[in-house]
């Protein structure tokens, strides 16, 4: 019998050799190890380790007969819902058909960067996503690194410096906070600083606030309010309501980029036609807030405020650079002060000391390098998000209302994420 015959591999030049997003890799080889009986602290991929609130999955469920296709740009009750979302929390005032509702915020990403002409500004550290989306289009990515001194934040003069260079290109700059995968969140004086330099050089400004409801303080601002004319806010139900499995992003828009959000529709129309109708319906819950979800939205924010401040006590006392977390579930630390001591037992790059550090000791996280960092710096991405959050906040409803988890509280219910950063500060010390 004659060998089959096998078609020729021909992919696109951009996608040869694009790896598995880092984030995903990461928790596919942690679920992996977990099932061959290893003991894995998952501090890899970012998943909200909270529920979805009941209120909004009951929406879900009275909603799941919901069967048609939807417009474009969204569910117009949700588009209403969003707007009155943004008005109510930063004072901010869109119309209805200016927000797009998209399958994931990663996909009107991806969506915004095939449309736009023009350079795609990345500053670094960065989430995984926005170079290889970038990659993918064939964009040309312009990295804008930070310091660390500055907690890895884009300063105005960093943007004013590149702009400068040629101020009449068009550019698209990503600005995320708080930050993926760096913890830190912008002072007020550095948001109208930055859309001082943003207006004066016509940038269209992606401002990802996708983790606004998780600023450990709660009192998140938005840089529109100081740049609206130029401004995009990206946001969703993925982590501040836990439920990224959904797939529900949004994209709110100014009038004055009214001819982005048209293309992009175009190009939804023909791509994922609408966003799934039942998870719409439920969204509508989720952007109405209310006493339930706020309250739900409180005792998070105590429990990573508290976690994150614990963790980074444990990495400072042990000589680890690393920024304190104001926002979200993440932290960036530099391990740059233990260099000689991994070069002995030859690890000189970051992805080799996370490989070592998960078949050592079972601690997953990311190397600084899948965030746009330099491949010899010893930086990591860690996501302390291995806890139950059903069983932290149901524990948190029988304490007093102005109870602030102590020492022994997160221990007891977030304990797997302090192990493993015992664990790796052991690690760094005796190997």
């Amino acid at each position: 019998m004659s060998e089959p015959v096998r078609p020729d591999i021909n992919l696109n030049l951009n996608v040869r050799g694009l790896p598995l997003s880092a984030t995903l890799a990461i928790n596919e080889l942690s679920n992996s190890l977990r099932q061959q009986g290893k003991k894995i602290y998952k501090l890899g991929l970012g998943q909200s380790p909270f529920p979805v609130p009941q209120c909004v999955v009951e929406e879900l469920k009275n909603n799941a007969h919901q069967k048609d296709y939807l417009p474009v740009r969204g569910l117009p009750a949700l588009q209403e819902s969003v707007c009155e979302y943004y008005r109510k929390t930063q004072g901010l005032s869109f119309q209805a058909k200016n927000i797009l509702i998209g399958p994931g915020s990663k996909e009107l990403m991806f969506l915004i960067q095939l449309v736009y002409y023009g350079d795609l500004v990345i500053p670094t550290p960065s989430w995984v996503s926005y170079a290889p989306q970038a990659h993918i289009v064939g964009h040309h990515v312009k990295w804008l690194s930070t310091l660390e001194e500055n907690d890895w934040l884009l300063m105005p003069e960093e943007l004013e410096t590149l702009c400068r260079e040629d101020p009449n290109k068009p550019r698209l700059v990503i600005l995320n906070y708080p930050n993926n995968p760096t913890g830190g969140t912008y002072t007020v004086d550095q948001l109208k600083n930055l859309g001082e330099v943003a207006r004066k050089y016509k940038v269209v400004m992606l401002s990802d606030e996708i983790y606004g409801e998780t600023n450990h303080q709660g009192n998140h601002v938005s840089i529109a309010k100081f740049y609206p004319e130029g401004t995009i806010i990206s946001s969703g139900l993925s982590k501040w309501c836990g439920a990224g499995g959904w797939r529900l992003g949004t994209f709110a828009f100014p009038d004055t980029l009214e001819w982005l959000i048209s293309s992009m529709s175009s190009v939804a129309s023909e791509t994922f036609t609408s966003t799934s109708a039942p998870i719409q319906y439920a969204a509508v819950r989720a952007f109405k807030l209310g006493t339930d979800i706020e309250t739900y939205l409180w005792n998070s924010r105590k429990v990573l405020r508290q976690l994150g401040g614990l963790i980074h006590k444990i990495l400072t006392e042990a000589d680890v650079k690393v920024a304190y977390p104001k926002g979200g579930f993440y932290m960036f630390p530099n391990f740059e002060n233990y260099r000689e001591t991994l070069k002995a037992r030859g690890i000189t790059k970051p992805d080799q000391l996370c490989h070592r550090l998960l078949n050592d000791v079972g601690v997953a996280i990311l190397p600084g390098i899948a965030f746009g960092r330099p491949e010899t710096e010893l930086t990591a991405r860690l996501s302390y998000v291995d806890f139950d959050g059903a069983r932290v906040l149901s524990a948190l409803e029988t304490m007093p209302k102005d109870y602030e988890p102590d020492e022994a509280f997160i221990r007891q219910y977030c304990g797997e994420n302090i192990i493993a950063m015992e664990k790796t500060v052991e690690w760094l010390k005796n190997g």
